[in-house]
């Protein structure tokens, strides 16, 4: 039987989750997600221009950073979730570059009841994402709607033909 994620029910407060997949950041992720949300900062793309900073290179757009994080964590955190309510307290410590490889882990801070929705609860999460090298290059605080076990939509596939 294949994962199906977590349900409501299956969040406790204080548990923390590695997520399993590391990603390395290339120099096209870089490039097309500028493009992608029209970011015209040079310093994620003009190669030139980063060699004059203090960073001698080009920086990954923090937004792709956010992006990544955020999808390394569905797997333990959000696969079923109904709606995200919002990212807080989202903080840049250190610099990613192309060429380096994130990894992130998640602990459960809150588990409630939804009060206007029955078929859903409220999960926070604190969830920080870290390099190669253990150093933590963004965290933030996440807060979901994710259905409970009897009334998430089916998850069914249809099956091959014989």
């Amino acid at each position: 039987m294949s994962w199906n994620g977590r349900f409501f029910e299956d969040f406790t407060v204080g548990d923390v989750y590695e997520h399993p997949l590391g990603r390395t950041v290339l120099p096209v992720d870089n490039s097309w997600f500028t493009l992608l949300t029209q970011n015209t900062a040079p310093l994620h793309f003009d190669a030139h221009y980063a060699s004059q900073t203090e960073w001698g290179k080009p920086l990954v757009d923090s937004t792709f950073t956010l992006a990544l994080v955020t999808g390394q964590s569905v797997t333990d955190v959000s696969q079923n979730v109904m709606a995200n309510l919002g990212w807080d307290e989202v903080r840049l410590p250190a610099p990613v570059f192309e060429g380096d490889t994130i990894y992130s882990q998640s602990e459960v801070l809150e588990v409630r009841e939804s009060r206007s929705r029955p078929n859903v609860g409220v999960v926070t999460v604190f969830t920080q994402g870290y390099n190669q090298d253990g150093v933590v290059v963004i965290s933030f605080k996440r807060t979901l709607l994710v259905y409970k076990r009897e009334h998430a939509p089916a998850n069914s596939r249809p099956r091959p033909r014989s």
